[in-house]
This record gives structure tokens, sequence and C-alpha cells, in this order.
């Protein structure tokens, strides 16, 4: 195996980006739930929406 190839692997691991991706569409759904900034929820959407498809992409990583 190549040695420059190993640090590349450890980015591309399912666990580490399928955690990532399911706390950011908590804060999305948080985001989208408060009542205090109109601004806030103006953004809920889209970070909902890349926290979605980020852990679609995530589940076809090789497992970890």
């Amino acid at each position: 195996m190549n040695p420059s190839s190993k640090p590349r692997k450890r980015w591309y691991r399912r666990g580490p980006w399928e955690a990532g991706t399911m706390a950011l569409i908590a804060i999305g759904l948080v985001m989208l739930m408060q009542p205090f900034s109109l601004s806030v929820y103006s953004y809920a959407f889209s970070v909902l929406l890349v926290g979605v498809i980020g852990y679609t992409v995530a589940g076809k990583l090789p497992p970890s």
C-alpha cells in the first residue's frame, strides 16, 4: 500500500462524517423551532438541507 494514501483514507471513513451530519441536522431542526430570531430561522432550512445531503453522501463512504 502506498504510504501517502493512508492519511487520505482516514478522511473517508463513514462514522465521523455521519456523526457530523447528524449534528448538523439536529442544529437545523433547533434553528427551525426557535422563536427568538427570524434571521436564524431563515437559515434553518439551508442548514437542514446540507445536513441531509451530507448524510446521504456519508452513507456511501466505506465503514470506519
